[in-house]
């Protein structure tokens, strides 16, 4: 109960905020479409940024690692994300590819994008979130190598500054067995298939 309470509080707070913010940029917050926006904003931008608050990513992997035999890459491409440029607030969104070859054990699939998510849902730069990304995987693991691959579409550069809308920002970053440039070239052959 104290935790809903909390939040609440939390939300009323940002919400005064966004009114203010936007009263500052000229608008009349009694305007009838603007009436239940700064709380509709900030319920939006505080489930956006729950990766603050919740169970860390080390949690959420030890919760699904089994036992593996095999010593394969294993790879979960395209996991879609959302987040928000820590220099801006303003969105960045795309997909995360990570591939990991197992030290006899492995990750429940899903678990791979909660980890994405925790990481993701916080203010944040892309080179910051792949990195976060791969060294979870790596600690919860220990496998023999982890790489992580991250292509975004940027909001602050496609409608602020340069305003560059066809722009894509590529970023990894790996351990292990994936500095062996053959075993980086595997994972990147693999994810390029559809």
């Amino acid at each position: 109960m104290n935790n809903i309470k909390d939040t609440n509080e939390t939300v009323e707070k940002i919400a005064a905020h966004f009114e203010e913010i936007i009263k500052l940029l000229g608008e009349d917050t009694q305007r009838e479409g603007l009436l239940k926006t700064p709380i509709r904003a900030a319920k939006a931008l505080y489930k956006s940024t729950k990766g603050y608050r919740g169970e860390d990513a080390l949690t959420i992997a030890q919760k699904a690692i089994f036992e593996h035999a095999g010593s394969n890459m294993i790879i979960v491409k395209d996991i879609e994300f959302y987040s928000f440029c820590e220099h801006h607030i303003l969105p960045f969104f795309g997909r995360v590819s990570i591939g990991y070859i197992p030290n006899g054990k492995m990750i429940g699939l899903s678990k791979l994008a909660r980890i994405v998510n925790v990481f993701a849902q916080r203010l944040q730069v892309q080179e910051r979130l792949t990195a976060e990304v791969c060294q979870a995987v790596a600690k919860s693991l220990d496998a023999k190598g982890v790489i992580v691959a991250c292509n975004a579409q940027h909001l602050c550069m496609k409608m602020r500054g340069v305003e560059k809308p066809h722009s894509l920002t590529t970023t990894s970053d790996f351990t292990g067995a994936f500095n062996r440039p053959e075993t980086r070239e595997e994972f990147m052959n693999l994810i390029r298939r559809g």
